[in-house]
């Protein structure tokens, strides 16, 4: 009889990153919480003929290394993950934390620095993903780290993030596919679109979106998932957003942020909460003030802010932007060690205009 985690294990191998006889599949995981799914994975990706590669880290290293690293350390990337970023054909990714926080404390320089880093890894990996030579997917566990993080028991949150991914169901991917016949008719009309505006709460902005292709997410990268998304054009978002929901990047967390853009680069960062690391953020690298995002948020399953990004962005009646580095496969060109989604409640007032037609409101398309 099957286990939850060989049904959660054959959506990853099977669907996400459809593993192929002769593939070098990388799972990594981010602790031992991870080790039932990750046996599962492993499993599955042997009986599908892969060579699985596994790679398991122990909670608050990355803490550890932020705080006694150098310079000279900060900025050394080792040949041999290198390596694992050039040759693995799929990448499974899953996340497992003991404790949200580990990073809360963290230089914020120096977590800026390692970023920069870092940066050609994360572009290795998106280049690679674009012409299809490697395929990556990224999911999590239940654990008591998340479920408090959440406000919920620990089996209050197994139910929630079985019930995001569709586990709940006899058959996940047929929902998943389900959900991108939907989404995909969204993008297609989107596709055509040259100009969106967001209108909402403190907010009234523009994304030049002219020959940049718009992509339905549906477990193949994300799991869960539920969005629709491109990469706007580098120079053309002008205007102001507002973001209610609390906003959390490695640990650190910036409530009521609200961002004015010109030509694409953010240029004032106002924060009731955490505006000083938004900034050192902001300021990693060259490119870390572009916006390399903008999505729609269709999973109605996923209601609430849980402090977790993979669910949180995929909120039905939500939008998010992201700062910093685009997506290749969508045509965007912006390059940094930063990619931190912030998200918007659209429910109240919500509105998204598509080449000045109302398309969105108040949480839905009307399209």
């Amino acid at each position: 009889m099957k286990t939850i985690w060989d049904k959660y294990a054959e959506v990853l191998v099977d669907y996400s990153v459809d593993v192929q006889k002769g593939d070098l599949v990388q799972i990594r995981a981010t602790s031992v919480y991870a080790k039932d799914l990750v046996k599962a994975v492993f499993k599955r990706v042997l009986e599908r003929g892969g060579h699985p590669l596994v790679r398991t880290s122990i909670e608050d290293m990355s803490d550890t290394f932020i705080k006694l690293a150098s310079d000279e350390q900060l900025d050394y990337v080792d040949p041999i993950t290198k390596l694992e970023y050039e040759k693995v054909d799929k990448f499974i990714s899953i996340g497992a934390p003991m404790n949200t926080k580990t990073m809360a404390r963290a230089n914020m320089a120096k977590l800026a620095r390692r970023g920069k880093a870092t940066k050609a890894l994360s572009e290795l990996l998106m280049k690679r993903s674009a012409d299809g030579s490697a395929k990556w997917v990224i999911a999590d566990v239940p654990t008591h780290a998340l479920a408090q993080e959440a406000k919920m028991s620990f089996d209050e949150y197994s139910e929630f993030l079985f019930k995001s991914c569709y586990l709940d169901l006899d058959d996940p991917v047929a929902k998943l596919k389900e959900l991108d016949e939907k989404q995909t008719k969204w993008a297609n009309y989107l596709n055509n679109v040259k100009k969106i505006r967001i209108v909402g709460e403190k907010t009234d902005i523009t994304f030049g979106v002219e020959g940049r292709k718009w992509i339905s997410c549906s477990g193949l990268n994300n799991y869960p998932d539920g969005e629709v998304f491109t990469s706007p054009v580098e120079d053309d978002v002008n205007g102001e957003i507002y973001f209610d929901f609390p906003q959390i990047y490695r640990g650190n967390e910036a409530h009521g942020v609200h961002l004015t853009i010109e030509k694409g680069k953010v240029v004032k960062v106002v924060a009731e909460k955490g505006e000083d690391y938004v900034n050192a953020m902001f300021d990693m690298d060259e490119g870390s003030r572009g916006i390399g995002e903008i999505a729609i948020g269709t999973n109605d399953e996923i209601q609430d802010i849980t402090g977790n990004i993979l669910f949180d962005e995929k909120i039905g009646g939500s939008i998010h932007m992201a700062i910093g580095a685009s997506y290749p496969e969508t045509g965007g060109k912006n390059v940094s060690g930063l990619h931190w989604d912030m998200i918007k409640g659209m429910k109240k007032d919500g509105k998204i205009y598509a080449d000045d037609i109302l398309i969105y409101e108040n949480g839905k398309f009307i399209i």
